[in-house]
């Protein structure tokens, strides 16, 4: 039976929702709707103009009406008269099939068609800053090492627990908040989870820490590369598929490392697209400053350099901490969180399909001995290499669909093209007596 909003709202004190959807470059669109209104809308959605956010729409179509999905419903800890609730955008009465929530749903929808529940964990990276982006929040924060630095940890703790304790206080499971490997840099964990609702719940997350954020007069930042000597922001994702029926998880097994056939079929999936979708799971231009950068000042980037999976090894694309599920460590924080699901997912269960082999897994320290990989293939270097690959894959088109790689390709070719188009003072610096 689906929830009624209204009386939802009756019971909780809720006084407005914010209707909310994610556009193609994750950017969160939202409404505020009087709760006296929310019936209305939760029959036919919030209306908005497509062209206005960034979806493959032009000021001619009608309007887009965001439809919301009253099981995604999170009351917010900070302000409670006021409901969050995630959104399916619709046009001529069905869904907008480039819709990142609605290209995970079909995802999803064909994970089930396989028999498969699929379940996902992230770990969205972040940075405190200044308000005005230049620098880290906390001068004091100084060491070549800060990875868990308790002093450094505690001097955020306000910020940091209010952060956890919102998570914990919406039954999240909040487990963990840690100092990362970059001088101002935080990850805050919560339990994994059906997929779609892992997604909703990151979506709110960066709601929720950049809000928090604002509060104690900081910013948070989810910039893959935001300081060039400093680790980056990534979103690791731990992936597992667990059977309709029984509920087992069919990822256990014993094969390498403790896995299933259809685990290892899934991870060479995940091995065989991962340079195809970069541009979905790595989707600015900053992202390629992550994943092809030169050590930093902690002596390591933490992010790929190549495609290859291993055990309990960070160096690799694809780490298998333990049986029963994948880690991939290529998506970067700027990910939107619905299109991080679907082309994880999707590239996995392409790898089912089609048997795809992993390889034997590598048990060597890629960033010291990388080279002796001679066959290991490579990121792209930039985003235009990754929309290319992405434009240009068959195997893309038919996992996503035409609607969904054309209009994701056009946006992205836009904002390569206004990178572009700056002239840097590098260049200037370089150039100007050539």
């Amino acid at each position: 039976m689906t929830t009624d909003l209204e009386a939802v709202a009756k019971k909780q004190g809720i006084k407005y929702f914010l209707i909310c959807f994610s556009d193609i470059c994750g950017v969160q669109r939202s409404k505020l709707v009087p709760a006296s209104a929310i019936a209305g809308m939760q029959e036919d959605g919030a209306g908005f103009a497509g062209f206005a956010t960034y979806l493959d729409m032009t000021p001619a179509h009608p309007d887009v009406f965001a439809i919301p999905d009253p099981e995604s419903l999170i009351q917010l800890p900070w302000k409670p008269e006021v409901g969050w609730v995630a959104a399916d955008p619709h046009m001529y009465g069905r869904p907008v099939e480039h819709a990142p929530r609605v290209v995970l749903k079909r995802a999803m929808a064909k994970a089930r068609d396989m028999g498969f529940a699929f379940k996902s964990g992230v770990e969205p990276e972040c940075f405190f800053i200044t308000p005005d982006g230049n620098a880290i929040a906390d001068p004091a924060d100084t060491r070549a090492k800060p990875c868990y630095d308790q002093q450094a940890l505690m001097r955020h703790f306000d910020v940091v627990a209010e952060i956890s304790g919102s998570m914990e206080s919406l039954g999240w499971g909040a487990y963990q908040n840690d100092h990362e490997d970059a001088n101002g840099q935080f990850e805050m964990n919560w339990n994994y989870d059906d997929g779609l609702k892992t997604a909703d719940r990151h979506t709110f997350f960066k709601f929720l820490a950049k809000s928090a954020a604002e509060r104690h007069g900081l910013r948070v930042t989810f910039m893959p590369k935001p300081f060039i000597n400093l680790t980056g922001n990534g979103c690791h994702v731990h992936l597992s598929l667990w059977d309709l029926q029984s509920g087992k998880n069919r990822m256990t097994g014993d094969g390498p490392l403790g896995l299933s056939q259809e685990a290892l079929h899934f991870a060479g999936g995940l091995i065989a697209h991962a340079g195809d979708v970069a541009a979905v799971t790595n989707p600015t231009v900053n992202s390629y400053k992550r994943i092809n950068a030169p050590r930093t000042t902690s002596g390591s980037t933490w992010a790929p350099n190549s495609v290859t999976w291993a055990g309990n090894n960070r160096t690799h694309m694809i780490r298998v901490p333990g049986a029963g599920r994948i880690e991939t460590r290529l998506p970067d924080a700027a990910a939107d969180p619905y299109l991080l699901q679907a082309s994880t997912l999707l590239s996995g269960l392409d790898g089912i399909d089609n048997r795809i082999d992993p390889g034997e897994p590598l048990d060597i320290d890629m960033y010291a001995e990388g080279y002796k990989v001679k066959d290991a293939k490579k990121l792209p270097l930039n985003l235009l290499d990754a929309i290319r690959a992405f434009e240009n894959s068959k195997t893309v088109r038919r996992l996503f669909g035409e609607e969904f790689v054309r209009g994701y390709a056009k946006i992205k070719t836009n904002e390569w093209n206004a990178y572009a188009a700056h002239l840097s003072n590098w260049e200037r610096q370089h150039t100007l007596d050539c």
